[in-house]
């Protein structure tokens, strides 16, 4: 049983990027069905980043190390485990980073079902940042929107990971795909990795989406918030489905909200992911 102190980055109050400093903590102690990971590399989510900034979801809670997930190597497992020491293995859990402690640090605690084995020689640095990355875009695709062959997707925060996960995803799933940026780097970007139809969100983007999809598009996925919400579910067609899985430009609510808001005819669901 390991009982000496690890570095990470314990969050105790909203800060800047720059202020986030070390300290030692005390390892987390194995206990029935879960096991330790020693992390090797990890991403940063948007998740962090609003949680860093005190704008995150209620259920967060200081003091919090964060990260949601990670990748690195079994570094002590409990009793009947099915994981093995030094097994390389990558994890997303739900509340990680925010109800518990996350991956911000030289070990993490994680329940096994949220451990995940892989063989790669794709190096950690990319396997860790994979996980929230592929399960957000993968799940707002097929259980938020239900994509299928020739539907045309309007993907609203397009050059962000996970909305431009989820426009290469769709592409191989056989949908026309409607991609937005702000940033016209980005948007060379995203025609060079041969998005369907890159939009440079401009005062002309509605036009541009309606030359494209003169008839609405069949689904929306949204991740820049309620800031753009309405206005990307009145390019939808009737029967549309729209989901709301981030909130990018930072506006998660809406005071004032009315049903009525809603675009008569198009489906508004969400995509919050469970794992």
């Amino acid at each position: 049983m390991m009982t000496e102190k690890m570095k990470a980055i314990v969050l105790t109050k909203p800060c800047k990027a720059d202020e986030l400093t070390t300290t030692k903590v005390s390892i987390p102690k194995v206990k029935p069905g879960y096991d330790l990971i020693k992390i090797k590399a990890l991403g940063v989510n948007e998740s962090e980043v609003t949680s860093r900034k005190g704008e995150s979801d209620p259920d967060f809670q200081f003091p919090r190390i964060l990260e949601i997930e990670g990748a690195g190597v079994i570094a002590e497992t409990c009793k009947n485990s099915k994981f093995k020491v030094g097994q390389k293995v990558i994890t997303m859990m739900g509340g990680m980073g925010r109800s518990l402690d996350g991956s911000y640090a030289k070990y993490t605690l994680v329940k096994e079902e949220n451990i995940i084995p892989f063989e790669s020689d794709l190096d950690c640095s990319i396997i860790g940042a994979l996980p929230e990355m592929l399960q957000t875009a993968y799940g707002s695709l097929s259980q938020g929107l239900h994509i299928k062959k020739d539907d045309t997707l309007l993907v609203r925060g397009g050059s962000s990971t996970v909305g431009l996960t989820a426009a290469i995803l769709a592409h191989h799933m056989g949908a026309k795909v409607i991609t937005t940026t702000r940033n016209e780097k980005k948007l060379a970007k995203m025609k060079e990795l041969g998005i369907d139809y890159p939009v440079l969100d401009d005062k002309q983007f509605k036009q541009t989406v309606k030359k494209i999809a003169p008839t609405g598009v069949d689904k929306v996925l949204e991740l820049v918030g309620f800031s753009t919400l309405f206005k990307d579910m009145s390019l939808a067609k009737q029967g549309a489905y729209t989901c709301f899985t981030g909130a990018l430009g930072g506006q998660w609510t809406l005071d004032n909200f009315s049903p009525f808001m809603i675009t008569t005819g198009v489906f508004l669901t969400s995509y919050a992911g469970k794992y």
